[in-house]
């Protein structure tokens, strides 16, 4: 059963997570193991709180961004930024409908270490383009929100973090870096929605709201997505007014670290630890295999 100190560090670790380029899922995972829960065996009622969890960062993503959407709202057909949204939502709705399978695989946490080194590549590669390229930078189009779309959509593994993937997608791109953390930002705004609707679904329809002892869970669930809503404002305002001075290479050598850390302990197989193997699950497994034949 959760308690309310469990909630509080996970709701801190998504509101950071889901904001800076260091992944939200991917330290997720990695708080279960500090916490002693076996990710292939979480229970109904964490996976609850991870669903949300989800809402309290899309609180501070509606708050701090209040002016755009109030315009996209007064005039829907006339905006830009909701057209972009929406073309940018559109290779991560296929990349879901399409691997799916092995997506769910990598929740189990069996390709961690190798997506927090995505994530560090993302960002090593971004930094230097971007450097070179200060004098060409402009404001998202079409093919940019495009681009950053696919990148998001490669951030649906687990470990691969989404902020950074499509910030890192719109500078390469060749979009101005502050622009490219707003539209990052604002992307996340569906993208959780479309997860909230989603995994509710899914979690509805098996039956496992039924096994929950909702009134012990009410507390610690409003704690966890009031910290994850504070620290996700907090994490928003500190990208956006850093963003022009901050160099992603600092964060790409920490999920390095983290990554390389992790693929050593996936390699020294200490129990103790509750790492998985580096291996996907069978039935993921061969489902992939499927595909790739097709």
């Amino acid at each position: 059963m959760i308690d309310v100190f469990q909630a509080a560090i996970l709701g801190l670790v998504q509101g950071l997570g889901e904001f800076l380029p260091i992944s939200s899922s991917g330290h997720l995972m990695l708080g279960r193991m500090v916490l002693g829960i076996e990710i292939d065996q979480a229970s109904a009622a964490y996976h609850m709180l991870d669903i949300l969890l989800h809402i309290g960062t899309l609180i501070p993503v509606l708050i701090v961004f209040w002016k755009d959407w109030w315009r996209m709202l007064r005039h829907p057909f006339k905006s830009k930024t909701l057209r972009l949204l929406f073309v940018a939502s559109l290779p991560t709705l296929v990349v879901k409908v399409l691997f799916d399978d092995f997506l769910d695989g990598a929740e189990t946490g069996w390709f961690l270490g190798v997506s927090f080194l995505m994530t560090a590549v993302f960002l090593l590669v971004s930094e230097y383009v971007s450097n070179r390229r200060q004098a060409t930078m402009r404001k998202p189009g079409y093919l940019q929100a495009i681009i950053m779309g696919c990148m998001q959509g490669v951030a649906l593994l687990p470990g691969v973090s989404r902020s950074g993937s499509t910030l890192a997608g719109g500078l390469l791109a060749g979009v101005e870096r502050k622009s490219a953390a707003k539209f990052s930002f604002m992307m996340s705004a569906p993208a959780i929605v479309a997860a909230l609707l989603l995994e509710g679904w899914d979690f509805i329809d098996s039956g496992a709201m039924a096994t929950l002892d909702v009134g012990s869970l009410i507390l610690p669930t409003l704690v966890g997505m009031l910290v994850a809503g504070l620290v996700g404002y907090a994490a928003i305002r500190f990208m956006l007014k850093l963003i022009a001075n901050v160099s992603l290479n600092w964060f790409a050598l920490y999920v390095a670290i983290l990554g390389l850390a992790f693929l050593v302990l996936q390699l020294l197989q200490l129990p103790a630890l509750n790492v998985p193997e580096f291996a996907p699950p069978a039935a993921e497994a061969a489902a992939a295999l499927r595909m790739l034949a097709v």
